[in-house]
């Protein structure tokens, strides 16, 4: 059976209440039969050709993906490093998310009239689970979410109850005595790419890699239709296109830290700053293009009148200004935008927001 590997990111600070749930989670994961676990640096900060980001490129089995990240952002920030697969569907949600499940279940869906960057390019068939380790603090949690993925994914194949409890069932022992193959890893989690004996890891894989903090956007290629927006607004040329005219990040180190303003003009919400402290910009699962009303407070606008546009030009400016650049407003890289915005007919919902302001209650 294939062997699970499981990654845990660490967070960026050295909180005390974090790294004690980090170690707590891998301590358990420690000798479950059949699972890898590797520790990597934040995940956010790994160099693209670095000893972290090589290890996880290296990992040809299911994936499951623990860090201090929203799933969506944390599967994209590996695809766009050629770690990719299907979206894994974890179910340890927080108290919040289960509130409104029932809200969310249509966010993920997009306009089928737009063709998605996603469609032309199809990715491998195994799955990468993204985990948010903001969801609980209870690490015996993230264990069971863990050992339920893999029994889901047909890779568990011992008495886990008799193997947990430290006497493993006869049947188990004489298994791993007398493995049927010999593609036993060498380094737990690292370069597995076919069948394997389930036998236990006896220690987590330690992948050191030094950087600084990094702050770059990260392309969601199942909401981006490939409009060319972002790189028609951004003056820093972060954007670029590959051989096939697809949109690209091509040169991440060029972003303003800080700035997230092309996130702001993107239409699908497709550009994401994992780091970002509004929801909504830093990848959680909302799908608001598909309202009408404006939602420039979920993207962390100040308590002002400005919309969205109006902000990201004015975050943009700020960034010239500081490169010793002229400001420039909105009168470059938003043409289209504005023009899609002042085309668009009102409906009912806007006749009824255009009534509660005529209320000035």
């Amino acid at each position: 059976m294939k062997r699970l590997a499981v990654v845990l990111s660490q967070g960026q600070s050295n909180n005390p209440t974090k790294r004690n749930l980090e170690e707590e989670i891998v301590a358990q994961l420690i000798g479950m039969p059949g699972i890898d676990v590797t520790i990597i640096p934040h995940l956010y900060d790994l160099k693209p050709d670095g000893t972290g980001m090589m290890a996880l490129q290296g990992i040809g089995t299911d994936l499951i993906v623990l860090s201090w990240l929203y799933p969506r952002a944390a599967h994209w920030l590996l695809d766009r490093n050629e770690i990719r697969g299907q979206f894994g569907v974890s179910l340890l949600k927080s108290a919040a998310d289960d509130d409104e499940s029932d809200e969310s279940a249509d966010s993920n869906l997009t306009e089928p009239d737009e063709l998605r960057v996603i469609s032309q390019q199809p990715r491998p068939q195994r799955r990468i689970y993204c985990i948010d380790l903001q969801t609980t603090l209870k690490p015996r949690d993230y264990v069971d979410e863990v050992l339920r993925i893999q029994r889901e994914a047909n890779t568990q194949v011992v008495d886990l109850g008799s193997w947990i409890s430290g006497t493993p069932s006869p049947a188990a022992a004489e298994r791993f005595a007398q493995p049927t193959n010999d593609t036993a890893l060498g380094n737990a989690g690292l370069g597995n790419t076919g069948l394997d004996n389930i036998g236990p890891a006896s220690e987590a894989a330690r992948i050191e890699d030094s950087g600084d903090r990094r702050w770059y956007p990260v392309i969601d290629f199942s909401r981006c239709t490939n409009c060319m927006e972002c790189i028609d607004f951004c003056l820093f040329g972060v954007y670029g296109v590959d051989a096939a005219d697809t949109i690209l990040v091509e040169q991440p180190d060029n972003c303003r830290k800080g700035c997230p303003a092309c996130s702001r003009v993107c239409p699908e919400n497709a550009i994401i700053f994992p780091q970002h402290k509004s929801p909504a910009i830093a990848g959680a699962d909302v799908a608001v293009s598909s309202l009408k009303i404006d939602l420039s407070k979920l993207f962390g606008a100040p308590d002002t009148d400005e919309d969205a546009i109006s902000i990201a030009a004015r975050e943009r400016d700020e960034q010239l200004m500081l490169a010793g650049r002229d400001a420039v407003g909105t009168s470059v890289g938003m043409k289209k935008r504005s023009e899609q915005h002042a085309a668009a007919p009102k409906d009912e919902l806007d006749t009824l927001l255009d009534q509660l302001d005529d209320l000035d209650i």
